[in-house]
């Protein structure tokens, strides 16, 4: 019998990658990655148009690059037959959406409109539109919605709606010339089958959509803009399928340009992070798994729903069949070491790493791991990037306290990274103070196999063990595995994502666990990192706000 094979195709920040993986067992045969060409837009368009702050857009054209160049690139390494695929499918960061015309073409690719930043693709972590973020939730609040509660009583300005009434509100032509707007995943799906289907992840995350109840009412979003009350029915129309469906057929165009057979199945879109999830074995509640990379998505399954303060939300259905997923998350963890890399580590830390023919990042780690818990003096806030969870606002901005004029570089780095595990466990107690249980702790995405000492950190202030994802691109064969369930038993893949995760799911033998004498000194340490996370992040001090409104008004 010849072996099946699947595509999983996963959308970053920074790059798209696809992996061919072996249906029978997940042995990952050949993986491909294709930088962004336009990378992140966050200063200024392709024709020189600058942008304000908070803002960070990418260029559709990218994604379908990464279709083009990626896919065809692994079927040549692997040497496989392409007939032998049986399926494909992709996971997206996400809110990541963009205006379509009536053709289904982005706005951007137009010449009238390409000058226009609201035509472009804005990435999840354009935040610029947080002032709609916060008036809609005062609006939500005021008249009881009923859907608040189920995103920890906030939306965040990462999320479709916010993002949309920032385009009506600063662009109308934009809005109004836009026959629909459409997440990233879900365009890059039309584009290879030819149908517009939505899928349930990100429209349940990310749109306010309900398994029974369906979009918020047209009243609400009256109660908002009246230009905005047939929105769901208008411009967020479509089909909204549930993971692991069949979104439709590969067509011809595009399986000659990947070197693929028409006709083959393709999935539904999902988010990365949540494909990741049975991509590590979890199929089952109490486990929080961790997507770490350039932000963290943390994932957990439940056989109940309640209210959980700041969650990004909870979908039933929304990872795995069954049960309730709940997503809380931080804005940047990567991003924060990588812009301390990029923007703040002195020459001679460089030229030093350069000696010892060491990237910075390991030149770092290697001496921030020679120090005891407390014992740099230091402490930080891990809102770089704004904060996701359970604040859920982005004008809240990084902090560190303790500086000196001995402080070392590494110092600095130590308490970064002690600052991420501090925001990851402030969300695990949210959890538990509201009764769902996180007992594991899985870790997967770039950063876990890249930096032991960040895994370590972790462990110690979570007081869990951890364990790591085998795969180094987990959401890629997350996305690889719900392209089986998408070809079906029939074609040689599953009937369900719990049968797929059985057999191709994967996590290390190594594990982290707390070192009980460092979590003794990470407890006292967080304890100072809840005094200032509420003084700064709860109204104690606006001076972050303060800071930022000031910022944009000198613009």
């Amino acid at each position: 019998m010849c072996a099946k094979y699947a595509i999983g195709v996963d959308y970053g920040t920074e790059s798209g990658r696809a992996m061919l993986v072996d249906v029978a067992d997940g042995r990952e045969i050949a993986a491909h990655v294709t930088p962004y060409p336009h990378g992140v837009m966050d200063e200024k368009l392709p024709d020189g148009t600058l942008l304000g702050p908070d803002w960070a857009l990418q260029h559709p054209e990218d994604y379908m690059e990464v279709l083009r160049r990626s896919v065809p690139e692994v079927l040549r390494e692997a040497g496989i037959n392409p007939e032998d695929v049986i399926g494909i499918g992709i996971d997206f960061t996400a809110c990541t959406m963009m205006p379509l015309d009536e053709q289904g073409l982005p706005l951007c690719l137009k010449p009238e409109w390409s000058g226009n930043p609201h035509s472009w693709v804005k990435l999840w972590k354009h935040h610029a539109a947080q002032q709609e973020a916060s008036r809609l939730n005062t609006i939500a609040e005021e008249r009881g919605e009923n859907f608040l509660p189920r995103y920890g009583g906030k939306l965040s300005s990462e999320w479709m709606i916010a993002k949309v009434w920032q385009i009506l509100n600063e662009a109308p032509e934009v809005y109004e010339q836009t026959n629909l707007f459409m997440e990233a995943a879900d365009f890059v799906v039309m584009q290879m089958t030819g149908s517009l289907v939505r899928n349930s992840c990100t429209a349940g995350y990310k749109a306010v959509w309900h398994k029974e109840q369906g979009y918020p009412s047209n009243d609400f979003f009256a109660a908002l803009d009246p230009r905005l009350e047939t929105l769901t029915e208008t411009k967020l129309r479509g089909q909204i399928a549930a993971l692991g469906s069949k979104a439709g057929e590969l067509n011809a165009e595009l399986a000659e340009a990947m070197g693929l057979y028409p006709g083959i199945a393709v999935a539904v879109g999902n988010v990365d992070a949540h494909a990741a999830v049975p991509a590590v074995g979890v199929v089952t509640p109490g486990k929080l798994v961790m997507a770490m990379g350039t932000s963290i998505c943390h994932l957990l399954l439940s056989d109940k729903e309640v209210n959980v303060e700041g969650i990004c939300g909870v979908v039933e259905d929304g990872i795995v069949a069954g049960y309730y997923g709940y997503e809380a998350g931080q804005s940047a963890v990567g991003d924060i070491f990588a812009w301390y890399v990029d923007e703040a580590v002195p020459a001679y830390v460089r030229h030093a790493a350069q000696d010892e023919e060491i990237g910075v990042h390991q030149w770092l780690e290697r001496r921030a791991a020679a120090y005891n818990p407390g014992e740099t003096g230091l402490l930080a806030l891990d809102w770089w990037n704004g904060n996701r969870s359970v604040l859920v606002d982005a004008d809240l901005s990084g902090l560190l306290v303790g500086l000196t004029l001995q402080t070392k570089p590494e110092e600095i780095y130590r308490a970064l990274l002690e600052s991420t595990a501090f925001g990851t466990r402030r969300i695990i107690e949210a959890f538990h103070q509201n009764g769902v249980e996180v007992n594991e702790l899985y870790a997967c995405g770039g950063l876990p196999q890249r930096n032991r000492l960040l895994m370590q950190i972790y462990a110690d202030v979570t007081g869990r063990e951890i364990k790591i994802a085998d795969s180094t691109q987990t959401a890629a064969l997350g996305a690889a595995m719900f392209a089986a369930v998408a070809a079906g038993a029939e074609a040689g893949g599953y009937a369900t994502i719990v049968d797929a995760a059985e057999k191709m799911a994967r996590v290390r033998e190594e594990t982290f666990k707390p070192i009980p004498e460092h979590a003794a000194v990470y407890e006292e340490l967080y304890q100072g990192y809840l005094r200032l996370h509420d003084y700064f992040g709860r109204g104690g001090n606006d001076v972050m706000k303060l800071l930022k409104t000031m910022k944009r008004s000198s613009i």
